[in-house]
């Protein structure tokens, strides 16, 4: 278990303004939100497949 799976799950994420951004700082912007979105899908697909493995160690 990670210590951020101790973490409220109410943490909200602030939206930035964008308008203050440059072209530059945006497309930083960007990359770090895609890096997130997949650090995000990877503990999704460790906590499905821990799951799918208890779901079949138990039927089984």
């Amino acid at each position: 278990m990670d210590a951020e799976d101790l973490e409220p799950l109410t943490k909200k994420v602030t939206p930035r303004d964008l308008t203050l951004m440059s072209i530059e700082d945006l497309g930083e912007y960007i990359e770090v939100l895609k890096a997130e979105i997949e650090r995000a899908e990877g503990a999704i697909k460790k906590k499905h497949d821990a799951r799918h493995g208890a779901e079949s160690f138990f039927k089984g």
